[in-house]
Parts: structure tokens; C-alpha cells; sequence
């Protein structure tokens, strides 16, 4: 147990960021009377660590900057709460792939230099489960890429957990890269290469293992940066996802807001982007090269993970299954005791999401 809980956070995860970077998200934002002290302490803090990100700069730059990678990534994509987290935990066993950590999600500027150091300070104060579905959490965990890209460049979808009145707007720009202008696509593709390639020297792999669902609304990007990327595509019965999600951005944002925003908006947010991120995904699947996607519904690899992954790696070519294998089938065996969260589907729900992501149940086949 950590000694901070996360619902009482007294900053948000933006101490990690860059001055540059901090600057540009808050500029011309406002920040609500009640989230005041937290911006200002937040602020001190990345003020007084920004400095130290030249000093990682200058060993990116001898060390991995103009080092190629040897594969393209593995993407793993899905909306929120489809069980992309313990795919990625599932195939990160795989010790040729290397993946963003939690810390580097806070710290993306401290991984080269310093890490030790902060690293153990992090492990002390952040409580080690999940808040909304007690999911381990520890500082070299795999974890999604978006929180860590928010605090390297301000071009990222996540800057709506701190700005949420802003959310639509950042789905619009970066998450569906529908509003997004030349130059901050540009800003984007070196930064996540440049995240890509400290994630692979931090985890010693020779293949970005990448769990990030705002990645579901970029693959035609994804696949002109990395032409031959793999993809993963998670589908979980939608009337669990809205719950989830629900329950997952109502306990999340509470720590990391500089504004106030109702429940029934987020709700409303929630239903109007996952239908944007689910038609721009099926628009720009097909620019996947055949051999490159692999669908799978969340209900069948959660019923038997073992012979799912290696369906997987077989349909999509990956190496090294045989190797990974007793890695892999011992942490499924030590999940078998987990307990869930169950989801009671009431009147409202079902009404919402047949009338909000009936498109995604008629596809999917999906029933009460």
C-alpha cells in the first residue's frame, strides 16, 4: 500500500512534464477556484524537474537517436475497459518485447537519468492497486503510452483529464486526428519514436509492445510511421464497456482536473467519442496490410488466454512464442484467482447503449 491514496492526490501526473510542455497544455486554460492549490503545486514541481530533461536529452541523442529499431511496434488497440491491460500484461511476458513502464508514464524525462532515484520515491508514495478494478500497479508494470506522451508534448488526447471542459476538442485534434495540423502530426511522430526507443534500452526488448486505446482512432497514421506494425483489435461487450468506462473516468479524472465537469457530461462525452473512435477505426483498418490485424473479442482470450496468444502470435507472424510460452502461462495461472468487477446492467444502461452503440452490437453480436 502506497502512502498516498490516488483519490488524493495533491498534484497530477503533469509534474512530469516538460516546461515547454506545461506551458503550451495550460496556456489560455483556465483553472477552476477549487483545483488552484494543485495547479500551483503541480506547476512548482515540474518547474523545478524540467531542467533535468536536457541531461536525458543529451544521452538520447549520443545513444539511440539515430539508432533504427529492428521491428515495427505491436499495437493493441481497443476503447477503454476492453481488457487491453491484461493482454498487454499477457504478452509483455514475452521478454523480446519491451514496453512503456508506469513510471515512465509520470517521468518520461527522468528515464536515462536519475531513474533509480525517482523511481524509488514513486514506488513509495503510489498505492499498488488500481482503483476502479484492483488491478496490480507498480512502477516497471507495462502501462499505456498516452499519459506519458502528455507530459512530452501537448499534442495528446489525455490532456482532457486535466482540461475535461476541452475533451471533444482534444478527441477531435488528437485523438482522431480529424483537426490536427501538419506541424503538431509532425511533433507527434518524433516524439513517439523517441518514446519507443527509450522504452526498448529501459526494458532491455527489441520490439515496442504498445497498449494505448487513443491509438485506435490513428492507425492510418500508425501504419504510414511503421508500415509493417502489427495490430491487435479488442472487442468487449458493449454494455460492460459504458459501465466500465464510466466507473473508470468518473474515479480517474477526480485527482488529475483543473476543471470542474459534470457527471452527465463526461457520461455524454463517453457515448459520443466511442462511437467516433469505433467509425474511424473500421474507416482506416484497411490500410492494415493483410496478415498485419488480428480481431479478437475480449470474452473468448479471457476464457482461455493460453491457446488465444498463441493464436495470435501465429496469425500475425510474431516470433519467439515457444520461448515465452512458460513465462506466459504462468501469470495467466496466477490470474485464475482474480476477481473481477461484475457489472448489474440497469434499464438506463441498456437503454443508452442501444441507442448510442447499437451499430457496435449488431456487428459484434453482442446481447443482453
Amino acid at each position: 500500500m502506497g502512502l498516498l491514496e490516488f483519490s488524493k492526490l495533491p498534484i497530477n501526473t503533469l509534474v512530469g512534464a516538460d516546461w515547454k510542455t506545461f506551458k503550451a497544455i495550460t496556456a489560455g486554460r483556465e483553472i477552476d477556484p477549487p483545483y488552484r492549490q494543485k495547479y500551483l503545486l503541480t506547476k512548482a514541481v515540474c518547474r523545478l524537474l524540467s531542467p533535468l530533461a536536457s541531461l536525458q536529452d543529451k544521452r538520447y541523442h549520443k545513444l539511440l537517436q539515430d539508432k533504427p529499431l529492428e521491428h515495427d511496434p505491436v499495437f493493441i488497440l481497443g476503447h477503454w475497459r476492453s481488457g487491453t491491460t491484461y493482454m498487454h500484461n499477457v504478452f509483455s511476458c514475452d521478454k523480446h518485447f519491451g514496453y512503456n513502464t508506469t513510471y515512465q508514464t509520470v517521468f518520461p524525462h527522468l528515464m536515462m537519468w536519475g531513474q533509480p532515484f525517482f523511481k524509488k520515491n514513486m514506488s513509495w508514495l503510489m498505492p499498488d492497486k488500481r482503483p476502479t478494478d484492483n488491478m496490480e500497479l507498480a512502477v516497471d508494470l507495462p502501462q499505456e503510452e498516452e499519459f506519458a506522451l502528455s507530459n512530452m508534448m501537448p499534442y495528446t488526447y489525455y490532456n482532457f483529464w486535466f482540461l475535461p471542459k476541452y475533451q471533444q476538442e482534444y478527441a477531435e485534434k488528437y485523438l482522431l486526428f480529424n483537426d490536427i495540423r501538419p506541424e503538431e502530426l509532425k511533433v507527434f511522430e518524433d516524439v513517439f519514436t523517441k518514446l519507443i526507443k527509450i522504452s526498448l534500452w529501459n526494458t532491455h526488448g527489441t520490439q515496442f509492445l504498445s497498449k494505448n486505446p487513443p491509438h485506435t482512432g490513428r492507425v492510418r497514421e500508425l501504419v504510414k510511421m511503421f508500415p509493417n506494425a502489427k495490430f491487435i483489435y479488442l472487442i468487449r461487450n458493449p454494455y460492460t464497456v459504458f459501465e466500465s468506462t464510466r466507473s473508470f473516468f468518473l474515479n480517474t479524472i477526480k485527482p488529475l482536473k483543473l476543471q470542474d465537469i459534470s457527471d452527465k457530461e463526461l457520461e455524454a462525452n463517453i457515448l459520443s467519442i466511442y462511437a467516433k473512435l469505433y467509425h474511424k477505426y473500421e474507416a482506416d483498418k484497411h490500410c492494415i496490410p493483410a496478415g498485419n490485424l488480428v480481431e479478437v473479442k475480449f470474452e473468448d482470450f479471457e476464457a482461455d488466454a493460453a491457446a488465444m496468444t498463441e493464436h495470435i502470435y501465429h496469425t500475425l507472424g510474431l516470433p519467439g512464442y515457444e520461448e515465452a510460452r512458460p513465462a506466459i502461462e504462468k501469470y495467466i495461472g496466477g490470474k485464475k484467482g482474480y476477481k473481477k468487477n461484475k457489472y448489474k446492467y440497469d434499464d438506463r444502461t441498456v437503454h443508452l447503449v442501444q441507442e448510442n452503440w447499437d451499430f457496435a452490437l449488431e456487428q459484434w453480436k453482442y446481447e443482453l
